[in-house]
């Protein structure tokens, strides 16, 4: 459990971490922070005392407490460890990136320290102001809704005031100058839309998450698809949710389409292969059969969308392969050998949930 004196420790650290107090301004006084965080003045002194011990901050006699100049600032050694912070950690397709970037950094002596920010601001700032905190060689980032104004663009500043080696993986902030390694979302999208339109769909609902430049980048694949077939794809539509929406709520608005008399959907295209599955689940309980009723697809070829009933059609994430060509990237990095960004190619991967569009489904 936290101690007080850690409580205020961390938080003026965090504070100073975040620009909200900036070199050479003045901190509060002893007695400002006790009624501020509410806690004895032996309790303040202990804090500032460690602060001040690791040069996070300076005092002047008689003139009170101010935040130390990075440049002055006693740099410690970076520590063998490079930090990985991905929007999740345990499932879908993020164990297979993690293993593929550990397995090679592993070689160069590293170890591996992985963050979680639940696709969550306040907890990616988190994460970033621990790995600072550690002083980690480098940083392999996830970016947290990615489409979205990013509130903790002053703690990538400071990363790059530290010249800590850095890169993005999945996606990129805008004005963040990081290497990055991404997918070309939006071909792999076009790619699955196009083969649905040559299966004879003409009414395709797209399901696409777009709180982050991922879901951003296949809807427009989509959308892209349908200007290459303006003949029929007028009677297609389109489903936009957050991340923070439960299931219930897209089901919801993917039902209000089903229900149409006219241009009902005969083909969904899901934002992932996990949106995918879970949708199918509800249309089999719905009573339709995939694909006879309804052909469904997903994006990121996730290694259990082949054993599922009906096998899922799908177009590839590099995954493992990412996850390596990221840990050689950041050893070079850190190295400060040059680097150059990557963009992979999805490949389709055809299996039994779409198929050709019946003439009872026409009518």
């Amino acid at each position: 459990m936290e101690s007080k004196y850690q409580r205020v420790m961390r938080t003026l650290k965090e504070d100073i971490l975040a620009g909200t107090y900036k070199t050479n301004d003045k901190l509060p006084t002893e007695s400002e922070m006790m009624v501020m965080f509410q806690v004895s003045r032996d309790t303040i002194r202990r804090a500032v005392g460690q602060l001040e011990n690791d040069g996070v901050i300076y005092r002047v006699q008689g003139a009170g407490m101010f935040v130390q100049d990075k440049k002055n600032k006693i740099v410690k050694q970076s520590s063998k460890i490079i930090g990985v912070i991905t929007t999740h950690i345990a499932d879908y397709i993020f164990p297979r990136i993690i293993s593929g970037i550990d397995k090679v950094i592993s070689q160069e002596g590293y170890s591996l320290l992985i963050s979680n920010t639940h696709n969550n601001h306040q907890m990616e700032r988190k994460s970033l102001i621990n790995m600072l905190d550690l002083h980690v060689s480098g940083l392999i980032i996830e970016p947290t809704q990615s489409a979205l104004e990013n509130p903790n663009l002053k703690l990538y500043q400071e990363i790059i005031d530290n010249k800590i080696p850095s890169l993005f993986i999945n996606a990129a902030y805008p004005g963040v100058s990081f290497p990055s390694l991404i997918t070309n979302d939006e071909n792999g999208e076009k790619k699955i839309v196009d083969y649905l339109f040559s299966l004879g769909h003409e009414s395709i609902l797209g399901v696409f998450q777009v709180d982050d430049l991922q879901g951003i980048h296949r809807m427009r694949g989509f959308v892209k698809s349908c200007q290459k077939h303006l003949d029929i794809s007028y009677k297609s539509n389109i489903v936009m949710y957050k991340s923070d929406y439960k299931l219930e709520k897209i089901t919801d608005k993917i039902e209000d389409f089903l229900q149409l008399h006219k241009n009902r959907p005969t083909a969904i295209a899901c934002y992932n292969d996990e949106l995918a599955i879970k949708l199918i689940d509800f249309l089999k309980i719905k009573g339709y059969a995939i694909p006879n009723d309804i052909s469904v697809v997903g994006f990121d070829n996730y290694e259990m969308s082949q054993y599922l009933s009906p096998s899922l059609t799908t177009v590839t994430h590099e995954q493992g392969h990412m996850g390596e060509k990221a840990g050689q990237m950041i050893c070079k990095l850190i190295k400060k050998s040059p680097v150059s960004s990557i963009s992979f190619e999805p490949r389709l991967v055809v299996r039994n949930s779409a198929t050709q569009i019946s003439s009872k489904q026409k009518d």
